[in-house]
């Protein structure tokens, strides 16, 4: 029986499955602020076969008030994104990255939650990881791959929440906590370089989705994650947790980890700091 790649792959697994029609490769690069960076770099050099997933046009819905920066698209547009890209019930997904998985985590997320799609993976330690091999580049156009629409699919009533509920944490009347994954000094308010607002919801706790990552920035171990979990979250199961970040981008990290560090599916709050703060009735905190 063919292995399910579920989290991450390794660059040597990955390379040895390039030509696998099977095998579907994602560039996920992206730069926030400088939103043509990551597809000029797709064209310099990517892996051999992979097609280009930006996180605005194919990840991201258009904006609407109090949605954040970065909403998700329906489920049709994104089964139809799929579709586009040759994606199947039965195709193994890795997305990738430069090499911290932050936007490649957001489109493991997508599948998993709109299509309850399994076979998805991160690149671990991204094109970085592959150069390191010297496996092989490429800058000509993978051909166009196409299926019908992935298939319709429920998704789990407890994979996303909304403002309301978060609201509803903060007040004490849902029994979630919340994990903000952007860094310190943002969770902080002492910089804020996206967001007309500084600081983060009340009762949240900050797990910056960098500590998930080793010095190479492949993912930590499944121990490893774990243990620092455990020490962040104490003996809470994973559908207590909600997770966000800026715009619900580097919470798919966090949820990425929980996950490998066997967890179990999590929550995120797509709307993120950025839905939060579009009402400036909710209150914030700035500090520790």
């Amino acid at each position: 029986m063919t292995e399910l790649y579920t989290t991450v792959v390794d660059a040597d697994v990955l390379g040895a499955h390039i030509g696998n029609p099977k095998w579907v490769v994602l560039d996920c690069r992206f730069v926030l602020g400088e939103p043509e960076a990551g597809q000029e770099d797709y064209a310099l050099g990517h892996l051999p076969g992979a097609q280009y997933a930006d996180l605005e046009r194919d990840l991201s819905g258009p904006r609407v008030p109090g949605a954040g920066r970065h909403p998700l698209p329906t489920a049709l547009a994104f089964r139809e994104t799929l579709g586009r890209w040759g994606i199947t019930p039965d195709s193994q997904v890795v997305a990738y990255d430069e090499a911290s998985a932050v936007f490649a985590s957001r489109l493991w997320w997508m599948l998993r939650h709109f299509c309850g799609h399994k076979a998805v993976a991160v690149l671990n330690g991204g094109l970085s990881a592959w150069l390191r091999l010297g496996l092989p580049v490429a800058q000509e156009l993978p051909h166009a791959r196409s299926a019908p629409p992935y298939p319709a699919y429920v998704p789990a009533v407890d994979t996303l929440v909304d403002t309301d509920t978060v609201a509803d944490v903060v007040a004490g009347r849902a029994p979630r906590l919340l994990i903000d994954a952007r860094g310190p000094d943002r969770f902080r308010g002492a910089v804020e370089p996206l967001d007309p607002v500084a600081g983060h919801i009340p009762g949240a706790i900050n797990r910056p989705f960098g500590k998930n990552l080793c010095a190479d920035d492949t993912f930590c171990s499944p121990e490893v994650l774990r243990q620092a979990f455990v020490g962040l979250i104490g003996e809470r199961g994973g559908k207590e947790v909600v997770h966000y970040c800026g715009s619900g981008v580097s919470a798919c990290h966090n949820i990425l980890a929980m996950e490998i560090a066997g967890y179990g599916a999590t929550t995120l709050y797509p709307g993120s700091w950025s839905a939060w703060v579009s009402d400036t009735t909710h209150p914030v905190v700035q500090g520790p």
